[in-house]
């Protein structure tokens, strides 16, 4: 049989008190309401001893609040969010809330469907990698003052609060890294998007490139492909059929991972002939031979910033009060792969 659970009335009848005076007690506001010292540690100590949990429904439908917040991410199997992820929720812990973690795998329709089940819990806040197609779905949110942060990527023509790297200036970085090394021909392999963090990445490639009187090569790879044989065979199109690149720069992780496999199965010298960067940081990228150089965004700097920005908002009584695009700056971590041209063809 189900044990009961323990309430507040339990415990005013077992302590012989109201019910009113427990629940400030349990709720911190004891002091406030001028209860004494001596039956607050009373109620404590006996709460304590019969570990008394609160009902959190109850509780939520009372309050408004749920301490619950909603991490959604395009795939939280992927390094980079995985990581954020646990910093999020250690400094979410810290402040009394608890997140549920979720993939929308960059399709509108099961981002929509997670926001409208989770909106309907009453979930006091979400933080989301959109995307493309939800920009109204995301309105709607803000609109009916529910606390929204964005990572990674965003809406251009729609005012809330973001929290993103400088993509272009750390594109750019890299691709200048790869120039100064002796580097001329270098390919730039990314999703073929209209998101604004892989646009920003592609301009800031070309910045560089055009800077220094090259020819930009890009390679797109459409995303639903980024993990199947068609992706891979457009790595290997390139592979086999390029204007002999001296040097890869890919857009992502996921996408370095993809083509690292391509060139050890279809051609294993181009992992030594080839200048090679990555954008986002992976630790197989430091114990990969040669060790692959490649863009880090700073993970506890951000999950900071979005944990920040996200407890402000829960405090307000508008959510469009001060919106925030806070951006912030990448490093790029140099190792084996983009060394001085190594091998001059």
């Amino acid at each position: 049989m189900k044990k009961k659970r323990v309430s507040i009335k339990d415990i005013a009848d077992a302590l012989s008190i109201s019910v009113t005076s427990v629940s400030f007690i349990l709720n911190g506001k004891a002091e406030e309401k001028h209860i004494s010292k001596e039956l607050t540690k009373k109620v404590l100590d006996y709460a304590a001893a019969i570990n008394y949990r609160p009902n959190q429904i109850a509780q939520s439908l009372r309050t408004g609040k749920s301490k619950i917040l909603v991490f959604m991410v395009e795939d939280i199997s992927n390094s980079f969010f995985a990581n954020l992820a646990r910093s999020i929720e250690d400094i979410a812990y810290e402040k009394g809330y608890k997140v549920i973690f979720c993939s929308n795998e960059n399709d509108d329709d099961k981002s929509n469907d997670l926001i409208e089940v989770f909106n309907f819990r009453q979930v006091d806040g979400f933080i989301i990698v959109p995307s493309a197609g939800i920009k109204e779905t995301v309105r709607q949110l803000i609109d009916d003052n529910i606390p929204v942060v964005l990572l990674d990527r965003y809406f251009e023509d729609l005012e809330s609060n973001v929290v993103v790297i400088d993509n272009e200036e750390a594109s750019y970085t890299a691709t200048k890294h790869l120039i100064d090394n002796k580097y001329k021909n270098i390919t730039f392999i990314t999703t073929d998007t209209e998101q604004t963090q892989m646009l920003d990445r592609l301009a800031g490639y070309k910045r560089a490139v055009n800077e220094a009187g090259l020819a930009p090569e890009v390679v797109f790879v459409p995303f639903t492909q980024a993990g199947t044989e068609a992706g891979k065979k457009l790595i290997t199109d390139f592979v086999k059929n390029a204007a002999k690149p001296d040097a890869v720069f890919f857009a992502t992780n996921y996408l370095a991972l993809l083509g690292l496999e391509v060139f050890k199965n279809e051609s294993p010298q181009l992992i030594d002939d080839l200048g090679i960067v990555t954008f986002d940081d992976n630790d197989l990228f430091r114990i990969f031979s040669p060790t692959i150089t490649a863009v880090a965004q700073p993970m506890w700097q951000i999950g900071t910033e979005l944990m920040e920005v996200m407890l402000q908002l829960l405090k307000k009584k508008d959510v469009k009060e001060d919106t925030q695009k806070i951006v912030l700056k990448a490093e790029l971590k140099v190792r084996e792969s983009s060394t001085e041209k190594r091998r001059l063809k």
